[in-house]
Parts: C-alpha cells; sequence; structure tokens
C-alpha cells in the first residue's frame, strides 16, 4: 500500500498538468484566433481574424506576444518569421528593437541613482553634468530642467524623436546628438519651453538623462544598464549596446518598410539609447512590469510609486497611466525604423502583455493582439466600441 500513493499522486500530478496545458494551448489558440478591430458598427457582430491572416495584411513579417497572469509570464510565443528575407521562425527569444519602450527602463537606472543619493529628482541637472550642459536661455530664467521633468517630458527640451543610422551611415557620439551636430541626423536639445510648465513628448530629454548618468557614474550607459535593471532583472535576452553585438545578431529579427521590404541592413543603429536603444523580447520586458507592479529588485517603494505617479499630463516617469473602470494601467508603445511595439500592464493582479512586431505597420497589429488579450482575460481596457 505505502508504494502505491506515491504512484498515484505522480499519476493525479501529471494528468492535472497536462489538463492546464491543454487549457493554456486553448486560451493561447482563442488569443492567435480573436484578432478584433477597434469598432464596429452598432448591432454588428464583431468579426475575428488570425495573427496569421493580419501579419500578412499589414505586410508585418513576425510579432512576438507575451502575456502576463497572476504575476508570472503565463505565456510567450512567436508568430510569423525573423525576416521576409529567408527568415527563421520568430519565438519567444527572438530579439526586436523596443524603441520607445527603451525609456521607461532607462528611467529606472536614473531613479536608482536617485535612490543611491547620487542624483536628484529636483535639483537643476547642470549641476551634476559635466561633459555638456543644457544652454541656458530665456526659458530657464526661473525655471529649470531637472530630472523629474526629463522623465516626465515636461522639462521643455525640443526633439520628439529619433530616425536611427542606416548600416554603414556614420553614427554620431551622444554630445553630437545632444548639439545636433553631423552625423547627427537630429536637431540640437535645447529648452523651447519654460521647464515645468506643459507635457510635450520629448526623446531628446532622454539623451539629456543619458548623459547625465554618464557623468555621474563615469560608466557607459549599456554597462549601468546591465547592472542596475537588466541584470538584477534577469533579463538576459536585452541589451542597450548599439550597435546591436555579433553574439546577439543570430537571434534578432529584421525590420520591414510598411511595404513589406526589409530595411538595408535589417536594422538602424540607434546611439540614442535610453530613448530608443534597448533590444529586448516580451519576456523580459515583463520582467520590467513585474518590478514596476510589486518592485523589490531596483527601486524603492517610494521611488517605485513615483514612477506610477502623475506628474503632468497622463504620465509619470516614463511611463503612460490611465484608469479604467477603477483599474489602474501603465503603458508605453515604441516605433522605430521597421519596428512597432506595445507594453500594456495593471498595477494590480500582475497582469499585463507585450507585443513586438518587425514591421513600420505593427502597431496596428498589436492594437489587434491586444483586444484579443484582452476579451480572453477579461481586461476593461482594449474593449471593441460600437458605432
Amino acid at each position: 500500500m505505502p508504494t502505491r500513493i506515491p504512484r498515484l499522486f505522480a499519476a493525479l500530478l501529471t494528468a492535472a498538468v497536462s489538463l492546464f496545458a491543454a487549457d493554456l494551448d486553448r486560451k493561447i489558440q482563442r488569443v492567435e484566433q480573436g484578432l478584433r478591430p477597434a469598432t464596429v458598427a452598432k448591432g454588428q457582430p464583431i468579426p475575428q481574424m488570425t495573427i496569421a491572416q493580419r501579419l500578412q495584411f499589414y505586410k508585418v513579417p513576425g510579432v512576438s506576444v507575451a502575456v502576463m497572469q497572476d504575476g508570472k509570464v503565463e505565456w510567450a510565443r512567436g508568430f510569423g518569421i525573423t525576416s521576409a528575407e529567408a527568415g527563421k521562425p520568430v519565438d519567444a527569444a527572438t530579439l526586436f528593437q523596443a524603441a520607445s519602450i527603451s525609456k521607461h527602463v532607462a528611467a529606472m537606472v536614473a531613479l536608482h541613482l536617485v535612490d543611491e543619493g547620487k542624483l536628484s529628482l529636483d535639483q537643476d541637472v547642470n549641476l551634476k553634468l559635466r561633459s555638456w550642459k543644457v544652454p541656458e536661455n530665456q526659458f530657464t530664467n526661473t525655471e529649470k530642467v531637472t530630472l523629474r521633468r526629463l522623465l516626465n517630458h515636461s522639462a521643455g527640451l525640443t526633439v520628439h524623436g529619433f530616425p536611427g543610422y542606416a548600416a554603414g551611415a556614420p553614427v554620431p557620439s551622444l554630445l553630437e546628438v545632444l548639439d545636433g551636430k553631423k552625423p547627427a541626423n537630429s536637431g540640437p536639445i535645447r529648452v523651447d519651453t519654460t521647464p515645468g510648465t506643459r507635457w510635450s513628448y520629448s526623446g531628446g530629454g532622454y539623451e539629456v538623462m543619458q548623459q547625465l548618468v554618464i557623468d555621474v557614474t563615469g560608466k557607459p550607459f549599456p554597462r549601468l544598464a546591465r547592472e542596475i535593471v537588466l541584470g538584477p532583472l534577469g533579463m538576459s535576452h536585452s541589451t542597450y549596446q548599439q550597435p546591436l553585438p555579433s553574439r546577439f545578431k543570430g537571434n534578432a529579427a529584421s525590420g520591414h518598410r510598411a511595404n513589406g521590404a526589409t530595411i538595408p541592413g535589417k536594422w538602424h543603429t540607434y546611439p540614442e539609447m535610453a530613448a530608443a536603444g534597448l533590444w529586448t523580447t516580451p519576456s523580459d520586458l515583463l520582467r520590467v512590469v513585474g518590478e514596476l507592479q510589486t518592485g523589490g529588485h531596483v527601486l524603492k517603494p517610494d521611488t517605485q510609486r513615483q514612477m506610477l505617479t502623475k506628474v503632468l499630463g497622463d504620465y509619470g516617469l516614463g511611463l503612460g497611466l490611465a484608469e479604467t473602470h477603477g483599474q489602474k494601467s501603465f503603458s508605453h508603445g515604441g516605433a522605430n525604423a521597421g519596428f512597432q511595439c506595445m507594453m500594456f500592464a495593471y498595477l494590480e493582479g500582475g497582469r499585463g502583455a507585450v507585443v513586438m512586431t518587425n514591421g513600420d505597420q505593427g502597431g496596428a497589429l498589436a492594437a489587434e493582439i491586444l483586444r484579443s488579450i484582452a476579451a480572453e482575460y477579461g481586461w476593461p481596457d482594449y474593449q471593441v466600441t460600437e458605432k
């Protein structure tokens, strides 16, 4: 009798695991086959489409999806291929450019230095900048550029975003980017509005932050990000290194234009690392989501809360913030040349998802996938509306 009990328990456990796996497979299948539009005509049924159909429709070769439930990555899958030119299947470990989703991860680097007393959220950043200074002008007479304002996009700085640098093109230094000097292909980053008075999205502000943390620590930004965020959170498929190191290239997706053509050289290089330079996977980004939801590894509790507290606009420190039917959420999208992606999560319940694509029309696809996820998991957001 004693030997039969362990065998019976093992058999029951195996059966339970099999049932769970089968249920999860059905759930993933419903998400894969349940893509839906943002709006439908009033009284009409909601059309449902498959990921394969929409990849073809949008001329996006591949997409990677990861879903978090109860604080854990419940599933992660790749669909399609890494490149229209002899690409291999996308899987959960395929790297994509995170584009502007890089920003809140980079913000955590700076905020960790605040926790260590090396930076202040509300001090004039020129007091700590060494290699470069924010040029003073009439807009900075009474109000100064601070780290809080940089991370919130309310520092009054110019340059919305960056186009990156094509393969073979000269890549500027960060100092050349800050001053808009050749070979930089973006304008100089300057204050054109009184700091703290208006929310205006500025990738340029995040490059000021990048220089700030470099000057304070004396370390390259990719190394800082690895030591402070990527390493402690176990993000083994992520890097801020630009250009992308050779060891990652074999597992990286190529970017594609709106017509489906592969970007020459596969992707652009982004020396604007804090604003747009992270290479990563949906599963790795959900590790950041989990840290923001529960904390404990990178930031002190009060600093974590400040990231998720609105300053100006519907924006905290590196994240868009919203609330639907009493459920608070945080999110960020991203669009680099040939890559578009979206991260969305709730503050409570350990729920969230990341969708990353390798096409210029991938943003619309990501929204359709998130609406399918929302329908499957009962989210109040990403609902289809009737018109």
